[in-house]
């Protein structure tokens, strides 16, 4: 039976922040791969992290170039691939991940490349009817937002645009008027993975953005321990983590489980 939901989409997200800034922390939004190390282990532990608390979901489409990925997760997506994951098979995930009573904001991530080979329109019409509630695509500048703005408009999701140390306040100002629900803040000049420190420009990095910036920020890139969870969570409105999870659920579905409670009681005590 699918979840019914309050809220979806946009919405989805705005309350989700609210909850979190109401409880003194940051959102929780942990990414994981369709397909990785097989379908079925993927939706078992996406549900299992759901379980384990936290606020939403970057789920993975795995894609053949991922340029803005790491090692643990390109061999993670290259795995996937060779299980057969698709674009349709992504969508058909997060549907199931509904019926199986996930109730947690989902946005997809993934490339522009197989986007676009399905059909912009179609991908943002058939994701929302998925029950997904926004696209993050690492690969479109703000300046290309068009091919994906009309369509996510329409359906009410949102459509998150990332930013890097290097940004100018130029930049800043304009990934911030074309983002919804978020931006996503990449805390590194680099590929994803798990870092044992977060570099010492980051306050200062997130306060330039809370200058020019209108919207919640959610940091991404490096993030792999309860104690860095709890770090981040002080200085932005959400946080993902990628590399340190896909490691652990390569090992098994309650390591990854185990892990992300870590980090929830990190952010919550």
């Amino acid at each position: 039976m699918r979840v019914l939901r309050d809220t979806y989409g946009i919405k989805a997200l705005e309350v989700m922040f609210a909850r979190a800034k109401a409880q003194h922390r940051a959102a929780f939004l942990p990414y994981f791969p369709i397909g990785y190390p097989n379908y079925a282990a993927s939706l078992a532990t996406i549900k299992a992290l759901a379980d384990a608390g936290v606020d939403g979901f970057e789920i993975g489409i795995p894609f053949s170039d991922p340029i803005a990925d790491g090692p643990t997760i390109q061999a993670a997506t290259q795995v996937a691939l060779e299980n057969g994951a698709t674009v349709r098979r992504c969508l058909e995930a997060v549907r199931t991940l509904r019926t199986q009573g996930v109730s947690q904001p989902m946005l997809m991530m993934g490339y522009a490349n197989p986007l676009v080979a399905y059909g912009t329109d179609t991908f943002v019409r058939d994701a929302r009817a998925a029950g997904a509630d926004g696209l993050i695509v690492p690969d479109l500048p703000p300046e290309e937002a068009a091919m994906f703005a009309g369509s996510c408009q329409r359906e009410g999701l949102a459509l998150v645009f990332m930013l890097a140390p290097t940004s100018n306040d130029e930049r800043i100002k304009l990934a911030s008027a074309a983002a919804t629900g978020f931006i996503y803040v990449v805390s590194l000049t680099g590929i994803t993975g798990a870092r044992r420190e977060l570099p010492a420009y980051l306050e200062g990095f997130i306060a330039r953005l809370r200058a020019s910036a209108d919207k919640p920020l959610v940091l991404g890139f490096g993030i792999s321990s309860p104690e860095q969870a709890r770090e981040v969570s002080r200085l932005t409105d959400g946080f993902i983590v990628g590399s340190a999870l896909v490691r652990a659920g390569g090992e098994s579905v309650e390591a990854a489980r185990d892990l992300a409670a870590s980090m929830v009681a990190a952010i919550r005590n």
